[in-house]
């Protein structure tokens, strides 16, 4: 496999992609919305490229602003932004009104919404009655759902009702209670497990698919064999998109990080040092002054 690997790298390796590429996802000069099909092309010309989660209007417009092609409104938003220890507990509800502040809050981003546990899971009536409320209530692009082969008939009837599905794999959070928090697809039997998943969402008609804690030389194999794009999240360096959670990436979250997480700011030392500022001077009573007072 290490050298069938290699060979594919050598002979489709991405190229440059950015200012210089009008059409690309990244860097581009398109103003307009983004859609699934410049996600297709994407992967046509082996460009890389970058997704973000966002969960509120001015968190979403930053990144939008900022030229990430992609922001998902994750069911992550259950650990990031209210307090539950997994995402199981989050709500269709919770996630319809995060979609619609973060489409609200963008103008070019493909924005995805997560479908959240027991949103989908009794069958693809129940999914495709949920997946309509994100179109519909918040307006966003795509959703996205987990799960490979047990999945597949909801992902195919939400894409001939015309509702593009990017699919989840591997390490997917909502099984945490069964599956636990480990690598995906070691082993033989896994592998080969995971590869009939990733073959499945694209059969169903997925226009992506995320690979979760999977390892490296599996998620290239399945980049290299899929037609689809992959973005991967702890998957090593050889899928077509890389996608983190924002508040790991820059530095809000607390406590240890996932070894696949790059902090790229410390914005968690940055609001405390902010706070502690605004505590002193009130104490101190340096705030307000004249210049912040009205008559």
């Amino acid at each position: 496999m290490t050298q069938q690997l290699s060979a594919a790298r050598n002979e489709s390796a991405p190229q440059p992609s950015g200012s210089s590429n009008p059409k690309a996802l990244y860097g581009g000069k398109t103003s307009r919305r983004l859609t699934v099909r410049d996600i297709g092309l994407a992967k046509e010309r082996g460009e890389k490229w970058p997704m973000l989660t966002a969960y509120d209007a001015m968190t979403a417009s930053v990144f939008d602003e900022a030229g990430i092609p992609v922001l998902l409104v994750g069911d992550s938003a259950g650990n990031c932004h209210l307090g539950y220890e997994t995402t199981v507990p989050v709500t269709l509800d919770q996630l319809t009104m995060l979609s619609a502040a973060v489409v609200r809050g963008t103008s070019r981003a493909l924005i995805v919404g997560d479908l959240p546990f027991g949103s989908y899971q009794e069958g693809p009536t129940q999914a495709l009655r949920s997946a309509m409320r994100l179109v519909k209530e918040a307006g966003v692009g795509a959703v996205k759902l987990e799960g490979g082969e047990r999945s597949y008939d909801q992902i195919r009837l939400l894409v001939e009702s015309g509702i593009p599905v990017m699919a989840h794999i591997g390490l997917t959070p909502q099984s945490v209670n069964t599956q636990g928090y480990r690598v995906q697809g070691r082993g033989e039997e896994a592998a080969a497990q995971l590869l009939r998943d990733a073959k499945a969402v694209q059969d169903a008609g997925a226009f992506a698919v995320v690979l979760e804690l999977v390892p490296a030389e599996l998620a290239a194999e399945v980049t290299r064999v899929l037609n689809i794009p992959t973005v991967g999240i702890g998957a090593g360096p050889d899928t077509d998109a890389q996608v983190l959670v924002w508040t790991d990436a820059l530095g809000l979250t607390g406590g240890k990080m996932p070894r696949f997480v790059k902090q790229y700011a410390s914005l968690r030392s940055v609001m405390s040092d902010a706070a502690q500022a605004f505590a002193e001077d009130v104490i101190g009573g340096t705030f307000p002054l004249e210049e912040h007072s009205v008559h």
